[in-house]
């Protein structure tokens, strides 16, 4: 599949850049979460064009399809042009609810040729929920197509009265045009080309520009957004041209994923599935890219402060002080067919919130922005005591408030996510492990915001909350036997006595005593965990462990940054490397070098790629951030701004990378650019540049 995405739309192509007429397909135009066409067909003289190559750019700005002609006949099945004398090129791209295609065409016949080139297109109107696969007893009604000279428009009037429209302009005008199809006759003399142009527009004003120049004028906009976001991040080159190719590209598709709102840049969580604002995935996506480009967690806290809960709201599994789970726009979730208009069911948001808001003021020192966020961050630590702990006890638990809602509501959300040693499903509500020491990072966190302040009182009170988690939560989640924290606690308070890689979120969030961490580590990298590409969701010594499965044995690679970042906030960089290793080792048998947002848990073989899981999503906001975040995590990189001081602790390079050079790694206004060398053991750090008096400290 080839992906595109600019702000509320997104688009998924075949390689040819068509778009397959098929009820179960995800691929289409998507634009607030309805499928504007769900057909687009190209043919030349009736036979469909051979597929040369097909590529996005490296920055994800425009898609590109290399194609020519099979051998073509006439209807009395006479040859009239021999394959590969035709070239096609489909040039496509996004912006501001359009998508806009040049198509070119080159005759490298040494005859003139008279062809026939149709775009067959459709709009099927789907809420995304369908198109996964929900059905729905009634839909809206479709309307007849509007068709003039150069455009067509198709329509549809859902159940929530709302019109929603695809319109289809092209130039030159079609020789035919009809409710679902495009003809042009094009005529090439030997070595001409000629070029065609559509635009596909969602339904929102049309520029006011004619369709030619509109793609010309569209085109430089669209890069010129992409460059201006990227442009205030790191960069980062390395001594492996491959894995400079994989970091190339995880940051374009970050960039790609940021849709523009009014609090600053959001990272939609991924395509084709997730591809609006979701609390979790962009919080933690946030905090992997928070040394390479903080503006992101600025963002990302402004947008979901303005979305907090106020209210108690069953159907929404709303309470006040609650930090999103997920937004929809569609037909679905305006009429409450699906629960997700805007949706708080998920128990780790609010906590997580409350971590990436001190980790935004560590890394970067601005107060301004925590001032204003002090009342949600108030609110967020209030839910955590009167709604997160429903049986006070001192442990955040989750239990949905509707039966639309999801049953399970941490970051493994499938219903057989969280089960017992025999394989039993655990009943709520449930206090799964990583929640607890997310809990322990907003109490701690928290503390820290309330002292830089001026409220040393406050900070004292939160600090003593955390002291007291961490000790209750030692006591009743690290199981001696089994090495490692537990699952969870079932709604009985019995322990799901699992090993997971949830443990390895309570060494990230530094709720684990120092003399556990040995151990956990251990059991994560034992090869029962560890696949060679990762670790996996559940050991493969363990009931319901199935590499196959979406939570129960699969490797995610954000799951993994977060363990790497675990193991080295512990002092086990030589660990976090050797995860590091797998996943770069796994992206170079991926098309792009794209991380997805998961793959199997089968172990590593020898000259084999891993399995992919068939659906997960490419790309995935969290996944494309995981390299960055195990680059700090293996460098040891953490900032003082007050002090204009960047740390590095006990860097170590992963094997693969012998040097690594980080360019406009920035405090405030001031930036450096470093080399990282392996000399024997140790990792030497060059300044190449200096803006401002930023000053390097680095301990071995």
């Amino acid at each position: 599949m080839r992906n595109l995405k600019n702000n509320d739309t997104f688009a998924v192509f075949d390689p040819n850049g068509d778009v397959l007429f098929a009820d179960d397909s995800p691929q289409g135009i998507f634009h607030t979460d309805t499928r504007h066409l769900s057909g687009l067909y190209l043919t030349l003289n009736g036979a469909r064009p051979l597929l040369l190559s097909s590529t996005l750019r490296d920055d994800n700005a425009m898609l590109t399809c290399d194609l020519t002609n099979p051998d073509l006949f006439d209807a009395s099945g006479e040859k009239i042009l021999h394959h590969d004398l035709i070239h096609l090129r489909r040039s496509r791209f996004l912006w501001k609810g359009s998508c806009y295609e040049r198509l070119t065409l080159r005759n490298f016949d040494d005859s003139p040729q008279h062809l026939q080139l149709r775009i067959q297109f459709a709009a099927d109107f789907k809420d995304l929920f369908e198109v996964r696969g929900a059905r729905r007893p009634q839909r809206g009604e479709g309307h007849r197509a509007e068709i003039t000279d150069e455009e067509v428009v198709l329509s549809y009037t859902g159940l929530d009265h709302k019109r929603r429209m695809t319109r289809l302009r092209f130039a030159p005008v079609p020789a035919s045009l009809t409710c679902d199809s495009a003809l042009f006759e094009v005529r090439l003399a030997p070595g001409e080309s000629q070029s065609l142009f559509m635009d596909i527009n969602c339904g929102v004003q049309n520029p006011p520009f004619t369709v030619r120049h509109g793609f010309f004028i569209s085109l430089r906009d669209s890069r010129r957004e992409l460059r201006t976001f990227s442009s205030r991040a790191a960069s980062v080159v390395t001594s492996h041209d491959v894995f400079n190719e994989a970091v190339s590209r995880s940051v374009s598709d970050l960039y790609m994923l940021m849709t523009k709102t009014r609090e600053g840049l959001y990272p939609y969580a991924g395509i084709p599935w997730f591809s609006t604002v979701f609390g979790r995935d962009a919080l933690i996506t946030a905090w992997e890219m928070l040394w390479f480009d903080p503006g992101i967690a600025k963002g990302v806290l402004g947008h979901l402060a303005a979305n907090q809960a106020t209210i108690v709201d069953p159907h929404a599994d709303s309470e006040p002080g609650k930090i999103l789970h997920e937004i929809r726009l569609g037909e679905m979730a305006e009429l409450g067919e699906v629960p997700f208009r805007r949706y708080y069911g998920s128990i780790d948001s609010t906590p997580l919130f409350v971590m990436l808001a001190a980790a935004y003021l560590e890394r970067t020192n601005d107060l301004g922005t925590l001032r204003q966020l002090w009342p949600n961050i108030e609110a967020a630590l209030n839910w955590i005591e009167e709604y997160g702990d429903r049986d006070g006890d001192g442990f955040v638990e989750y239990g949905r408030q509707s039966a639309e809602g999801l049953i399970n509501q941490g970051w493994k959300d499938s219903h057989d996510s969280v089960f017992h040693a025999d394989g039993q499903l655990a009943v709520g509500p449930i206090a799964i492990v990583e929640v607890q020491a997310y809990v322990y990072g907003a109490w701690t966190g928290a503390a820290k915001i309330a002292r830089r302040l001026g409220d040393p009182d406050r900070a004292q009170r939160l600090k003593y909350k955390a002291q007291r988690l961490r000790e209750e939560f030692d006591s009743r989640f690290f199981d001696e036997e089994l090495g490692t924290y537990v699952l969870a606690l079932d709604g009985n308070k019995k322990p799901c006595r699992i090993r997971t890689s949830n443990a390895g979120h309570a060494l990230f969030a530094g709720i684990a005593y120092p003399e556990r961490a040995a151990s956990v580590v251990s059991a994560l990298m034992d090869r029962s965990s560890f696949s060679g590409w990762g670790v996996r969701t559940v050991a493969s010594s363990q009931a319901r462990y199935n590499p196959m499965s979406y939570h129960n044995g699969s490797v995610w690679p954000h799951d993994n940054a977060l363990i790497a970042a675990g193991f080295a906030h512990y002092g086990f960089r030589q660990d976090a490397a050797r995860i590091f290793e797998g996943l770069f080792a796994a992206s170079t048998y991926i098309d792009l070098r794209r991380l997805p947002e998961l793959f199997c848990g089968f172990a590593r073989q020898r000259t084999q790629g891993p399995t992919f899981y068939p659906v997960a999503c490419m790309p995935q906001a969290w996944a494309a951030a995981a390299p960055l975040s195990m680059i700090q995590s293996c460098l040891g990189l953490s900032f003082r701004p007050r002090k204009l001081n960047i740390l590095f602790d006990e860097p170590v390079l992963p094997a693969f990378l012998d040097t690594i050079a980080l360019r406009r790694l920035a405090l405030g206004t001031e930036s450096v650019d470093l080399m990282l060398r392996r000399s024997g053991k140790n990792v030497m750090i060059e300044v190449l540049n200096r803006q401002g008096p930023v000053r390097i400290l680095s301990t071995s």
